[in-house]
């Protein structure tokens, strides 16, 4: 077996040099082939319980709408969305351009104009009160347990959502 001219001493350098993983990363098996490992992931504690009635085939049928609303579009959408997992439970954003969604302040920017589409759908105006919720209390709706955006290159921010009441979020809210 050979490895070029840096050999298995090149070979043992650049594993040394690869970035740490964060530790709850290591179990996701969509880094490296979707988006770069996360640098941080956030906690969010939702508002909302998760509907009664919801199933792998309503989540997946939630994005297709997503997507066909984005197709309509007169211009092309800047990012891919789709659902990873054995139940659909995952939530992937990427951007397909260049310098889209590289920080967090531009993935917050997307989540901001999500959570105003959100709250003209008629779950959130079922709820009462849409102006409160977050398009990610509407992905807990949906049981969604992470979002995950990615510039596609080197910056990726993941959420995992937890559904009130919860243990995990001891009462507090996440804006």
């Amino acid at each position: 077996m050979k490895f070029g001219i840096f050999g298995c001493a090149g070979l043992l350098l650049l594993f040394w040099l690869a970035p740490a993983q964060p530790v709850a990363a290591k179990d996701d098996r969509y880094i490296g082939y979707y988006y770069p490992a996360p640098a941080d992931i956030e906690t969010y504690c939702a508002r909302v319980p998760v509907l009664a009635d919801m199933d792998r085939r309503k989540r997946v049928g939630f994005v297709i709408g997503v997507k066909e609303g984005a197709g309509s579009a007169p211009y092309e959408v800047p990012y891919s969305i789709f659902v990873k997992g054995g139940e659909a439970r995952k939530l992937i954003i990427v951007a397909k351009r260049d310098g889209y969604l590289n920080s967090i302040y531009r993935v917050r920017a997307l989540l901001a104009d999500l959570t105003n589409n959100a709250r003209t759908t008629p779950i959130f105006e079922e709820s009462g009160a849409p102006e409160e919720l977050t398009f990610l209390d509407l992905l807990t709706l949906l049981d969604f347990t992470s979002l995950t955006v990615s510039d596609g290159i080197g910056f990726t921010h993941q959420i995992e959502m937890h559904p009130a009441p919860t243990t995990e979020c001891d009462g507090k809210l996440i804006d």
